[in-house]
């Protein structure tokens, strides 16, 4: 193995268009990682978030207590600058939810999680026929006749072949996010999905439902994969199914949160800003812990581990905990309106927001030149086993910055195999975060952004 990486750092160093000190940069990530994984701060950081605090939708009195929880923590690491960014996020409310199979004078009842966002039925609930779509096509081939006063239920399935399984999500979240419009459009009065998951199990997923306004807004509501099985089952040998749908999900006025952001300054170039961050709100069930507490304390142990080993970043680094990227990413777009405001010049951005499993690498959206420069340096990341960075992608709370300068953008990429089984639901606790795996995430991006503080893109 030693022998396999002196080879690897020999090719680096013939490669490297740059005047890189390799054994000095070797040195540097090997502590770094070393720190880390001696201390285990960032997943002490992680219970307290978790259990002391709790989920943290947008406008909660938990996610205000985030705010201070996440600030007060940054200024104790020391950093140059700890402050705050005002922004006005939705406080949308679950309420009460109750749902019943009927069936031949037979009850079955069964859990849901209201979509985020949704409007509710109201006290009374409402009772209408179920309509079984397995796929958009087979609703737009209806006529309305067939779909007015029926609740639809969304049947698509998570396809279980992706190794990756973010490219199973994609086709998966159309049908809670736009798909209820569609049967809106139809003349439904609500809707039921599959809850976009690879669970096989009795957790209902949420997440965020975007309306069409052009047409009436309708409650809908996920149901887990093993109670959309048994639907499934039932509506293959019953004609006439219907179900009794009780929710009291409203959304409220606007409420003041922050963005939590700390800085260390540059020695070089301090005008020259390296981002990133982890979203510090959640969905209502559930603890947050992957999505994205993982990200928001492994944002936190970069500022810390460069302040507690003394290391001084050429350009500045700048960690945001990011507030309402669920349900509106205002944090994200308040970020990129004030940087243009401020007129700030970003370098990279980086999100960590896909879990706290075992990071493989990064994925990427930049220029062919600047992506090089950061495959490069491969084979110092490789012996931490982060040997991936030729997949697209970056995130959602640095999609503005994306969108509104071309700011190069990047975001960790754990291995997911679980991360759909936990995704926005009552999975997603502290004891289903390895605290192992968490910290090698903190030590990816704690490496990317030392080598990016010193040789730039």
């Amino acid at each position: 193995m030693q022998r396999i990486f002196t080879i690897l750092l020999a090719c680096l160093t013939a490669t490297c268009s740059l005047a890189q000190d390799i054994k000095k940069d070797s040195a540097a990530l090997k502590q770094i990682s070393n720190h880390i994984l001696t201390n285990y701060q960032c997943y002490n950081d992680l219970r307290y978030l978790c259990k002391h605090i709790g989920h943290r939708i947008s406008g909660s009195p938990q996610a205000e207590q985030a705010v201070i929880w996440g600030k007060e923590v940054l200024e104790k690491i020391g950093c140059d600058r700890v402050f705050l960014q005002e922004v006005m996020v939705p406080h949308w409310v679950r309420g009460q939810e109750e749902a019943t199979i009927l069936l031949k004078g037979k009850k079955i009842p069964v859990r849901i999680s209201s979509l985020g966002n949704a409007v509710g039925t109201g006290a009374k609930g409402m009772t209408a026929s179920l309509l079984k779509i397995n796929h958009i096509d087979e609703l737009k081939r209806l006529r309305p006749a067939d779909v007015k006063g029926k609740i639809v239920f969304y049947n698509f399935k998570f396809d279980q072949t992706n190794i990756n399984t973010f490219e199973s999500y994609g086709p998966c979240v159309y049908y809670r996010w736009g798909a209820p419009s569609e049967a809106s459009k139809m003349g439904a009065i609500g809707v039921v999905i599959r809850s976009v998951s690879s669970a096989n199990d009795d957790k209902p997923h949420t997440g965020s439902i975007a309306y069409n306004k052009d047409y009436p807004s309708i409650p809908a509501v996920a149901i887990s994969n093993v109670d959309a099985d048994v639907l499934e089952g039932i509506m293959s040998v019953n004609k006439d199914v219907s179900m009794q749908l009780r929710t009291t999900c409203e959304m409220l006025s606007d409420v003041k949160s922050y963005n939590v952001v700390a800085e260390i300054k540059g020695t070089e170039h301090p005008e020259e800003i390296i981002v990133f961050g982890g979203h510090l709100d959640s969905w209502d069930i559930g603890e947050g812990a992957h999505d994205d507490g993982a990200g928001v304390v492994q944002t936190i142990e970069v500022l810390r581990v460069f302040k507690e080993l003394g290391i001084k970043p050429k350009r500045t680094i700048r960690g945001v905990l990011f507030m309402n990227e669920e349900n509106g990413l205002r944090g994200g777009k308040k970020y990129a309106e004030l940087a243009e405001i401020n007129n700030e010049k970003h370098i990279l951005a980086i999100e960590s927001d896909a879990g706290g499993s075992t990071p493989l690498g990064f994925s990427m959206e930049m220029e062919t030149a600047k992506r090089d420069k950061i495959k490069s340096w491969a084979p110092l990341l490789q012996p931490y086993n982060m040997y991936s960075f030729d997949r697209e992608g970056g995130g959602a709370d640095i999609g503005p910055m994306k969108r509104k300068f071309g700011t190069p953008v990047m975001e960790l990429m754990p291995d997911s195999q679980r991360y759909f089984d936990m995704h926005h639901s009552a999975n997603d606790v502290f004891e289903n975060v390895h605290r192992r795996e968490l910290s090698l995430g903190a030590i990816a991006m704690s490496h990317m952004v030392y080598l990016v503080s010193l040789y730039g893109l």
